[in-house]
C-alpha cells in the first residue's frame, strides 16, 4: 500500500470519527435542549456534517493516481497544519490532532 492510500485511509477514519463519534460527544450535548427545528441546530449539524464530507473529498483526490502532485502537497499541508493547530489550540486533549497531523504527513510524504 502506498502513502498516499495510507494517508487516504487515514483521512477517511478522521471524517467516520468526525462524524460518528463527535456528533454523540461533542455535536449532541451542545445542542442539547434546543428545539431539534430551530435554524441555529439544523446549520450546526449540517456544517458539522459537511466537514466530514470534504474530508472524504480530501482523501479521494489523494488517493486519485491523476491529482496534481502540487494540489496533493496543498492537501497534506492542510491536513498537518490543521492537526498540528489543533493540538497547539487544545492543548493536546483532542486526540485527533493525531489522525489529522498523521494524515498530513503522509499525504506530505507519498506526494514527494
Amino acid at each position: 500500500m502506498t502513502l498516499t492510500a495510507l494517508a487516504a485511509a487515514a483521512m477517511v477514519a478522521a471524517a467516520l470519527v468526525h462524524s460518528l463519534i463527535g456528533e454523540r460527544r461533542l455535536l449532541a450535548p451542545l445542542l442539547a435542549g434546543l428545539e431539534p427545528q430551530d435554524f441555529a441546530v439544523r446549520a450546526a449539524r449540517f456544517a458539522w456534517h459537511a466537514t466530514a464530507v470534504l474530508m472524504l473529498l480530501c482523501a479521494a483526490a489523494v488517493a486519485w493516481s491523476a491529482t496534481p502532485r502540487g494540489l496533493v502537497l496543498l492537501i497534506g499541508g492542510g491536513w498537518l497544519g490543521t492537526g498540528l493547530v489543533n493540538a497547539a489550540y487544545l492543548r493536546l486533549r483532542h486526540p485527533m490532532w493525531l489522525l489529522l497531523a498523521g494524515a498530513g504527513i503522509l499525504t506530505i510524504a507519498g506526494a514527494l
